[in-house]
């Protein structure tokens, strides 16, 4: 856990402070939130406006494309516009590709330049070589010299700086001495800082940003862990680019941002959204504002570590249970989505909303029930008998009154579709022997919902429950002082580890596992990222439930697009898009609601919806298909990052575009709507 203090507790990374203006990131400031303008720059009082309104609703830090040298002139009026609107003190940030020319007129305007490292001095054409360590020297001298420049001179003016790594568009050098890899994104960025600090520059902050939540996170731990190496402490930008729009864009943004936040790491953030920037800040403070309740600078935690590998993904090895017909646990199998309801009085009618045609492809594979009496079990599993769209199995959360011999009567051939859910303190081994006894007589399966705490003290019980019978969870408030819900399931599944218990882990979002806040779905959908999006970026977690929202289908639907964001199990097709900005070639907003309306039902498809060719052949690298703006009213088609057909008339991209999944047979016809 080098790149941290903790993967427990939430204790803040110090960083040296940087001023944006007057604006400061990093040492012992707020995390700051940022956005960026969609206008054309060259259309100062439209960008001006943008800036205001974004100023408005709480952004701190405003960034402005400068494609071009005739656009970072025009950075000069912005700034002055701004001043003229009241704003004067929201710090300007000039966003450079390919130009230095562009950005040595830029710093002479604004307080902070952006700059990507895999394009400032190259040209990306995933040309494949072999560069000698000779030849690799001569192209460092070329960096040196093409970015010393820009380094001098924002040293000369006071202007701060953004090493801005982004995983699409990282350099022909880098890919073909480290691949397309996080390690290769923080070497990237490395390369620049080391030419800035040459100059005794050190006002620069690093970003490393990816559409894939798992790639940024683990790049962002890679690049703290070889800058501490360096004693460097520079402040981290957070984002996931290309996130999209809707309730994807902002759970993908809450997993990549917030599992690093509750790691520590970050001190300004942003979440990119395909939607009008605005929208992008009430997301953005709620992110900051749940993990800076969580910060613990300064405090003693101990050395505690775990046994996760956190620079590369692998998935938690687990025994395999079958929880029904369609619902097998473990290896091999996808995480398991269970929805909760709020008593067996309400359990048929919520398997009526859950079996509609419109969660096909999202089911509730488990339901779980409170259950206080014995005679309730009965009832429900009349009620809810195996049948097409049902739950292949039941949770039922059991009463803390509740005794395993009245109930046994009633899980009479269970056929091992019944999990019995009960909280169990450390003390409480003969309990839990007598609900496992009962678990197995009746072929039913126990879960046992516990603290991290009480894991070790019923480590000998749950040895011997055995793992073809046990699930474990957590559901609980930790007390004071205590780890993080993250923090407590990476506790309970080293507490696991240290028994040689491979039993399943089910991840839940209640109320005692939420972090802070108010009962908005924002709130909800942020929670449910942070802890299950980040635990399944972490590898853990094979079954999952949002408890904390009410509504049975929308618990389903909000699981479903955790494990889509966070890459664990895919039940639609997916997008890729990127936010606009003034480089934009169409209106990426609705050309991606558009896009989306005829593929939404290819499941499995990933389609990357491009505005410019800034990082779209790189970002887009994983997806199937890509549509992306070549020139104004033109459209390039991508079938992973080879570019098919060229300049393709707006009005026909569409069409074009599904004519070509179809050809690369990966078209459904999507099923008629029901009356």
């Amino acid at each position: 856990m080098a790149y941290c203090a903790s993967r427990f507790h939430t204790v803040r990374r110090i960083t040296r402070e940087v001023c944006v203006g007057s604006v400061a990131v990093g040492g012992s400031n707020p995390i700051r939130i940022q956005s960026m303008t969609t206008s054309d720059t060259q259309d100062v009082a439209a960008t001006v406006r943008q800036s205001v309104a974004l100023a408005e609703v709480g952004c701190e830090i405003v960034r402005v494309t400068a494609p071009n040298v005739q656009a970072a002139r025009c950075l000069k009026d912005i700034r002055a516009g701004l001043t003229a609107s009241g704003w004067g003190a929201i710090p300007l940030v000039a966003d450079i590709h390919f130009l230095p020319q562009a950005a040595m007129e830029a710093v002479e305007h604004v307080e902070k330049v952006r700059v990507n490292p895999g394009n400032y001095a190259d040209k990306k054409r995933f040309a494949v070589r072999d560069y000698s360590d000779a030849d690799y020297g001569r192209e460092l001298q070329r960096l040196h010299d093409a970015f010393s420049p820009l380094v001098k001179r924002s040293k000369e003016l006071g202007r701060s700086m953004r090493i801005g790594t982004n995983h699409g568009s990282l350099s022909d050098r880098i890919m073909n001495r480290y691949g397309d890899t996080p390690l290769g994104m923080v070497e990237s960025a490395l390369e620049f800082l080391r030419i800035a600090e040459s100059h005794g520059y050190r006002e620069s902050i690093l970003s490393m940003k990816s559409s894939n939540p798992k790639i940024m996170i683990e790049a962002y731990r890679l690049l703290v862990e070889r800058m501490d190496a360096e004693d460097m402490h520079y402040p981290l930008h957070l984002g996931v680019t290309e996130a999209g729009d809707g309730d994807d864009g902002r759970i993908k943004g809450a997993i990549g941002i917030g599992s690093l936040l509750l790691d520590g790491l970050g001190d300004t953030i942003r979440v990119s959204l395909t939607e009008d920037s605005v929208y992008e800040i009430p997301v953005a403070r709620t992110i900051a504002d749940k993990a800076m309740s969580l910060w613990r600078a300064g405090a003693a935690v101990g050395t505690r570590t775990d046994s996760i590998d956190p620079y590369r993904f692998g998935r938690r090895e687990t025994a395999a249970l079958q929880l029904g017909p369609a619902a097998g646990v473990g290896p091999g199998q996808p995480p398991r989505v269970i929805v909760r309801v709020a008593g067996t009085g309400q359990a048929a009618l919520a398997l009526k909303d859950l079996s509609s045609p419109g969660l096909k492809e999202t089911p509730a594979e488990g339901l779980l029930v409170p259950v206080g009496a014995p005679d309730e079990v009965a009832a429900l599993r009349q009620a809810i008998r195996p049948s097409p769209g049902s739950p292949s199995f039941l949770v039922l959360e059991l009463a803390p009154g509740l005794k395993a011999a009245e109930l046994e009567p009633s899980l009479a051939h269970a056929d091992g579709r019944i999990v019995l859910l009960r909280r169990f303190g450390g003390g409480e081994g003969a309990a839990l022997a007598e609900w496992a006894g009962l678990a197995r007589r009746t072929a039913s399966f126990i879960a046992v919902d516990a603290s991290p705490s009480d894991i070790a003290g019923l480590s000998g019980a749950l040895k011997k429950v055995g793992d073809d019978r046990l699930i474990v969870t957590y559901s609980g408030v930790p007390p004071p002082g205590a780890d993080h819900p993250v923090g407590a399931y990476r506790r309970i599944v080293e507490e696991l580890l240290a028994a040689g218990i491979r039993a399943p882990v089910w991840i839940r979002n209640t109320a005692g596992t939420a972090v802070r806040g108010d009962n908005s779905f924002l709130s909800l959908l942020t929670e449910a990222s942070f802890l299950t999006g980040g635990l399944l970026c972490d590898g853990v977690g094979d079954l999952v439930s949002i408890e904390t929202e009410a509504d049975p289908a929308r618990a389903a639907r909000l699981a479903y697009n955790v494990l889509q964001g966070a890459g664990a199990r895919i039940s639609k097709a997916e997008f890729v898009a990127c936010p606009s900005c003034g480089r934009t070639l169409f209106d990426l907003q609705t050309t991606t609601q558009r896009i989306r309306a005829q593929t939404a039902h290819l499941k499995g498809v990933k389609i990357a919806i491009m505005g410019c060719i800034v990082n779209g052949p790189g970002e887009m690298a994983d997806a199937d298909f890509g549509y992306v703006g070549g020139a104004p009213g033109k459209i390039n088609l991508y079938v992973g990052k080879q570019c098919v057909q060229y300049n393709i008339p707006q009005d026909e991209a569409d069409a074009r575009l599904i004519a070509l999944i179809k050809e690369r047979n990966k078209w459904a016809e999507p099923e008629p709507a029901r009356a």
